[in-house]
């Protein structure tokens, strides 16, 4: 699989899971412009990198905008919101459980 080789859904987003082993979960995520804004909050701690596009995303009541090439640390247990991304922005995200 390329990492690169991908669509762009005409909504939403798409998820693939790369890779997943014991308490590490890596994630392909491809962003379509056409979004509606949701809200997550996972049980695992989740760092995202924007490989692609600009992004901008509210966490606990505070904006952070994303551009090609940063990372963002989510803690477990910690809402936040997608609120705008570009078409096409590409995310590898990685999701592991804390002891």
């Amino acid at each position: 699989m390329n990492l690169f080789e991908y669509e762009i859904p005409k909504e939403d987003e798409n998820f693939t899971t790369l890779f997943e082993k014991n308490d590490i979960k890596i994630v392909r995520i491809v962003s379509s412009s056409n979004m509606k804004e949701k809200e997550f909050i996972q049980d695992e701690d989740e760092v995202v990198f924007l490989l692609e596009g600009e992004a901008t995303l509210e966490v606990e009541g505070k904006l952070q905008t994303l551009q090609k090439g940063q990372m963002l640390y989510i803690p477990a247990k910690t809402p936040h919101k997608l609120l705008k991304v570009s078409n096409g922005a590409l995310w590898l995200a990685i999701h592991f459980k804390t002891k």
